[in-house]
């Protein structure tokens, strides 16, 4: 860990939010530029109610990293004070907003819990079931939304495409993928886990004498010992107790699922769409988040812009769904990466350089 921590802390500086930033609003720039109808935009309505339905679609994003912060308390049972949980949330968060949807900021996370007093092992094990626990919430939430909603209408741009085949559908292919990914991912993670952590430790070391991929077999001993670790951690944990760290994951993921549906009653009214309707958005942005896996651009830049336009137009007036985006993504993301510039280098050098230069006592 100590021998990576300069790797890591060049990875997470500050400077590195003007490129996500830059690519996010060149995106919904050009859109709007192709897009724009000042006609579409008659049709909202800001009124008092809309002051408060935008505050509250503040408080859902509040509310989500409080329950990130009550899980990572209740896997480290409470060592963790909140100050500590809401530094470790805000780096996570910020890791995640500056690299690509696909590496997110799992990998530095563990550094992250070990820097604030948990041993390196159990900060893997904290880790590891934190990533277990987001999985298995994609892997039950989506199929259930499929039952609800049905296929057709969740990948579906609009009603018109409702016919379209399956295979034709780039959308459901998309979703699909990663939700395989996901499936496959959290089958692996929960085997290693919870029945043989040791006979994963063989896989990993035996796929890694590849010749392509030997130079990082050390480290996947590495994360073989830290999966044996992890598993003996948990593995005597009671129900009541896996249930509330699940609870926590589900409060987090949901509030921050909705606030979309609270953007579109801030600027176009509780009417606008039934509580059906309201299911799909909510069902749409399971699909979207699943379809963001893909994204090569820190913290799906531009392409979570664009998707969501794309796959949320029968619910929004034509028009108006690149500005509508700006403002998900005004809430749900670019709040990170200046909360994180701001906390990573009075992180560091609480962490670093003060222990580099202490106080010579007289």
């Amino acid at each position: 860990m100590t021998d990576n921590s300069g790797k890591i802390i060049r990875s997470i500086r500050p400077g590195r939010i003007f490129l996500p930033v830059l690519i996010g609003l060149s995106v919904t720039g050009y859109l709007l530029y192709r897009e724009f109808d000042p006609q579409s935009f008659s049709l909202i309505r800001f009124t008092g109610w809309s002051v408060f339905w935008l505050i509250f679609s503040f408080t859902l994003m509040a509310i989500r990293d409080f329950g990130y912060m009550l899980r990572i308390r209740i896997l480290t049972n409470k060592q963790l004070t909140w100050k500590k949980a809401f530094n470790i949330i805000m780096l996570w968060e910020f890791t995640s907003a500056i690299t690509p949807s696909a590496i997110g900021g799992t990998s530095v996370a563990i550094f992250f819990v070990n820097k604030e007093g948990i041993r390196v092992g159990r900060s893997t094990a904290v880790v590891m079931v934190t990533s277990f626990l987001d999985e298995l919430f994609f892997i039950v939430t989506f199929p259930i939304l499929l039952i609800l909603l049905g296929s057709s209408d969740i990948f579906s741009l609009d009603p018109a495409a409702q016919a379209v085949p399956w295979l034709q559908n780039k959308f459901f292919l998309l979703a699909i993928g990663g939700y395989s990914i996901k499936f496959l991912y959290t089958i692996v993670l929960s085997y290693g886990l919870f029945v043989n952590p040791r006979g994963l430790k063989w896989l990993l070391l035996m796929i890694f004498k590849l010749p392509i991929i030997r130079k990082w077999r050390p480290q996947a001993n590495e994360s073989g010992t830290d999966l044996i670790q992890a598993s003996q951690e948990f593995k005597g944990w009671p129900f009541q107790k896996w249930l509330k760290a699940f609870g926590a994951t589900f409060f987090s993921w949901t509030a921050r699922y909705w606030v979309v549906n609270t953007l579109i009653i801030t600027f176009f009214g509780i009417k606008w769409l039934g509580w059906e309707e309201h299911l799909h958005v909510f069902g749409k942005q399971l699909v979207m988040w699943i379809m963001m896996l893909i994204s090569p651009t820190p913290g799906g830049s531009g392409f979570a812009e664009y998707v969501f336009k794309e796959f949320l137009a029968a619910f929004i007036p034509i028009g108006t769904g690149v500005a509508m985006a700006f403002f998900w993504r005004l809430i749900s993301y670019y709040p990170y990466l200046f909360l994180g510039a701001f906390i990573v280098p009075k992180w560091i050098k609480k962490h670093f350089i003060s222990h580099k230069h202490p106080k010579n006592s007289q």
